[in-house]
């Protein structure tokens, strides 16, 4: 969300604090307290004529001009200063005020107006510290002075003495347009607008021309009654009359934003992009412009320049930001928004985004604390703010009260969709809440009842992940009649089918997405997917190569067409070549620098991934993606030592310190230099950041049976139970500890404790394989049956039962179980690649065919592959065997079984030279291969 549609900068009745839109109006509303007599000098002359008229910009070049005449003329800086700090420049205003005063201007008539440019640069305490106990002897001085420290006592929390303050004003002067329209500031925040509206048509109806009264007005209209036509009238009138003021024109911009109107905004900025290029407020309107279209790279580089001009301006900060979370890069934008909070301790906004950086790091225990003054205050009825505490305190891993708050926000919003769909996912995670179907039911109706997508797409993923694939396109189907003009529900019916190996269905979805939306990248990377599922490599590249002619630094395209080139056989050069040209693209972005390290990576390629990450870590010293690549290579490379050493620097870092991942790379550099102690430590300070962390968990429970302390390892499963009641994952950890020990009574009683919380086909195979070890017989026969009775559409047991059975050479059994299999999921390309299997032992004459449909629904597998090698060399078809062969090779080259069968197959087609290339390099392979006894045996043949 962009800080502008939540905290509007200097706009009246923030979130965040009411007083807050003071700081442009007493700016631009500056009044003179006194006039003096007129200097002789015409410049000056000229100067107070154009500030009556707001000319600012003619005021600056007049006092400007007579100040090159003679440097020290205190009247000069007075109206130079006047003119800067009304066009918005305050910090410029108190330089030139500071000197004027110096000078000798007299203080009656410099302190109001130097007080007001303290106040727009927030530095509320100095007019406090400075201004308290002035008393100017003129009345207007005075009231304008007062009005002033009224609303610096505001902007402390001090509403008391802000409210004397203001009494002060008025009393002063009854009729001080300031004091006025700080009162109707206050009454509008106590929620009379309609009176404070009044008050302002009656200072309006007396000073027509009073630019600030009608800024008000405009401000009031649009964010007290909701008037947007109206406000951008007022505004504009408030424009005519105050051409020179920059702050005002970019008011017209803001609220054109709010309305969704951003080509409009666009032009009307345009002009003041001439006007004052480097002013603040144009810049960061500039940035906020690019931030609603989405290009968030752009906004990212106008921030940063924006951050150059004004580094300490809390929405500067708020909207970089807010800007690194939309680009995925929570460290960054942490660090701007602490610096944001700390000059805005008021802001809902701040609080909330540095929340879900926090989150995002799993720093969970500082998002409760940020958070926390809002859940003690007026925002604890707010529900986005209970919702945002209730995912902090999941992931901190205390569920109960993750759900009291949300059901808090539930009751406090019952319209809330979104926290309504957020305490039913908790309940489906849980099991609370009357159990999965009954969260389910609640997701639906919740998708059901408004406009919100959110449970629709939590409706969507849950089914997705269970793999019920009609309810899940029923449910797309919902979203798309929400959404029909957004490719969002085709592309997700696209991926969906796609999983489905439904390739005609998903290409059909694809392109309903890109004839909504041109140029859509996730589209275009459905439809390359298809392609490459259909064995077209060069189709897929084409649809990238075509995008990136439009777009040639565009740095996902480039990273998207990298991948695809690596999946399609090119060389390592030329996929580096790829990924370099985005890291030249957009050296800034941390992306393309981490994707070279991990290809370097992923090709075993230790020396060069560990050039790439010291490269990157030079560019982007701050990163701490980077170190972590770092030390990544350094891991790789054997350099234990040197990773470890990095791991430890990326804990040190303040924005991990509650991050889990440092600890979790220390354990697995500890543990590939053989330090199981230190591995242990870490594991157990990857716990206490975050106590549901399933990876920390599974690497104390090895560690803990390597040392044979069973109980330890119990302890954890159990405690894993507790935390996941829902999931199959404790029981499954319970269980395998038990096998472990051959306690096969025990791991049958943790797997049936299993399936008494969770349905699960993945704790029923393992049930019944327990019963057969611990020879069980009868009861795991009575077993499978009640299972395959109560659940007659469960392919996944009746696959592993044929597979027990294929293994047990009851052929005729599997093949019946794999028949039942492609029934219920005839798209399984490993039920026909094990249906073909047997019925190649049974030898059946539809085998080869049953191969041929498995390779067809999944074509890149390379046991399918070898599965209709052996078919074909059964009938003697050598040719073709050894064709399919060489692809399973070339898709996996280090697996040792495929080479051995492509050996095998060479010999039956009399192909001895390169039966015993293949077998030689099998032999070289020494003990990283375990079928050297048959490799031996084939080579003495030959």
């Amino acid at each position: 969300m962009a800080p502008l549609m939540n905290n509007p900068p200097m706009t009246l009745l923030s979130l965040n604090f009411p007083w807050r839109a003071l700081l442009a109006t007493l700016a631009a509303a500056l009044v003179l307290a006194a006039c003096g007599d007129p200097t002789p000098e015409t410049s000056l002359a000229s100067a107070r004529v154009k500030l009556a008229a707001n000319d600012f910009n003619a005021v600056v070049i007049e006092a400007k001009n007579a100040l090159r005449q003679n440097p020290d003329l205190p009247e000069a800086r007075y109206l130079l200063g006047q003119a800067l700090v009304r066009s918005g420049d305050a910090a410029g205003g108190e330089a030139e005020l500071s000197r004027a005063l110096a000078l000798g201007q007299p203080a009656e008539r410099v302190d109001p107006v130097l007080a007001q440019s303290l106040l727009a640069q927030r530095k509320y305490q100095q007019v406090v510290s400075r201004y308290a106990d002035v008393q100017p002897a003129q009345p207007a001085a005075r009231a304008s002075l007062k009005t002033t420290l009224a609303a610096a006592y505001f902007l402390l929390g001090e509403p008391d003495l802000a409210q004397a303050a203001l009494a002060a004003a008025l009393d002063a002067d009854p009729a001080n347009s300031l004091a006025l329209m700080l009162q109707a500031r206050t009454q509008a925040a106590r929620g009379d607008v309609d009176l404070a509206m009044a008050g302002l048509d009656t200072l309006i109806a007396r000073e027509p021309a009073n630019a600030a009264a009608w800024k008000l007005k405009a401000e009031l209209l649009s964010t007290g009654k909701g008037q947007a036509a109206a406000a951008l009238a007022a505004y504009r009138k408030a424009a005519a009359l105050t051409p020179g003021d920059i702050a005002l024109q970019t008011d017209i911009v803001s609220l054109l934003l709010r309305q969704g109107q951003g080509d409009e905004a666009a032009q009307q900025i345009g002009p003041l992009k001439t006007l004052a290029p480097n002013h603040p407020r144009v810049r960061y309107l500039e940035t906020l412009i690019a931030y609603n279209k989405k290009d968030f790279k752009q906004a990212q580089t106008l921030v940063q320049q924006l951050l150059v001009l004004a580094p300490a301006d809390p929405d500067n900060l708020l909207l970089a930001g807010d800007i690194e979370l939309a680009l995925d890069a929570p460290a960054q934008a942490q660090s701007h928004l602490e610096l944001a909070l700390k000059g805005a301790p008021q802001s809902l906004l701040a609080r909330r985004l540095l929340a879900t950086a926090y989150l995002r790091t799993k720093q969970s225990a500082k998002a409760v604390a940020v958070l926390q003054p809002l859940l003690d205050g007026a925002d604890a009825t707010d529900g986005g703010t209970l919702a945002l505490a209730a995912e902090a305190y999941r992931q901190s891993g205390d569920m109960k009260k993750a759900e009291a708050l949300l059901a808090q926000a539930s009751r406090l919003d019952p319209g809330n969709q979104r926290a309504r769909t957020a305490l039913a996912l908790s309940h489906l995670a849980s099991g609370g809440g009357g159990g999965g179907d009954a969260a389910l039911a609640e997701l639906r109706a919740i998708a059901a009842s408004g406009a919100d997508t959110t449970a629709d797409l939590a409706l969507i993923g849950t089914y997705s992940v269970r793999q019920a694939f009609e309810p899940a396109l029923k449910a797309i189907d919902a979203l798309e009649k929400k959404q029909p003009d957004q490719p969002l529900a085709a592309n997700l019916r696209g991926r969906l089918l796609l999983a489905r190996n439904d390739l005609v269905g998903a290409r059909a979805s694809f392109e309903r997405a890109l004839a909504i939306t041109p140029g859509y990248f996730a589209a275009v990377d459905g439809l390359a997917a298809v392609d490459l599922a259909e064995n077209k490599p060069q189709a897929a590249r084409q649809r990238f190569d075509a995008l990136l002619a439009k777009h040639p630094n565009n740095v996902q395209l480039l990273l998207a067409l990298a991948t695809l080139r690596a999946k399609s056989g090119a060389t390592k050069d030329e996929v580096t070549a790829l990924i370099q040209r985005a890291v030249a693209a957009n050296p800034a972005d941390q992306r393309p620098r981490l994707a070279l390290v991990d290809f370097h990576l992923r090709n075993r390629d230790g020396a060069l991934a560990l050039a790439a990450a010291r490269d990157a870590l030079a560019a982007l010293p701050n990163s701490p993606e980077l170190l972590d690549a770092l030390g990544r290579a350094q891991q790789a490379t054997g350099d234990f030592n040197q990773a470890i050493a990095s791991y430890n620097k990326l804990a040190a870092l303040p924005s991990q310190s509650q991050s889990p991942l440092p600890q979790m790379r220390l354990a697995g550099a500890h543990l590939a230099a053989k330090d199981k102690p230190s591995a242990a430590a870490s594991l157990r300070k990857a716990l206490a950041i975050q106590p549901d962390l399933l990876d920390a968990q599974r690497g104390l429970i090895t560690l803990a049976v390597d040392a044979k302390d069973y109980a330890a390892a119990r302890d954890i499963a159990r405690k894993v139970q507790q935390q996941r009641p829902a999931e199959v994952v404790g029981y499954l950890f319970e269980g395998e500890i038990a096998a472990g020990q051959k306690q096969w009574d025990k791991a049958f009683d943790a797997y049936q404790s299993g399936l008494k919380q969770v349905d699960s086909p993945d704790l029923a195979r393992r049930a019944h394989a327990a019963l057969g070890a611990a020879g069980n017989a009868a009861q795991r026969d009575r077993f499978a049956a009640g299972w395959l009775k109560d659940h007659p559409k469960d392919a996944v047991f009746r696959l592993y039962l044929g597979d027990v059975s294929a293994a047990q050479r009851d052929f005729v059994t599997a093949e019946r179980l794999y028949t039942s299999v492609t029934v219920l999921q005839p798209k399984s390309g490993v039920a026909y690649n094990n249906l073909a299997w047997v019925s190649g032992q049974l030898k059946r004459n539809g085998a080869t065919a049953l191969a041929e449909k498995a390779i067809a629904l999944a074509p890149d597998q390379p046991v399918f592959m070898d599965t209709l090698a052996q078919l074909l060399a059964r009938d003697k078809q050598y040719a073709k065997a050894l064709a399919w062969q060489g692809k399973a090779v070339a898709l996996q080259p280090q697996n040792g079984m495929l080479r051995l069968s492509l050996a095998r197959l060479q010999i039956l087609a009399g192909n001895k030279d390169l039966a015993r290339q293949e077998l030689t390099t099998l032999a070289a392979l020494g003990g990283q291969f375990r079928g050297q006894s048959e490799v031996a045996r084939l080579l003495k043949t030959l």
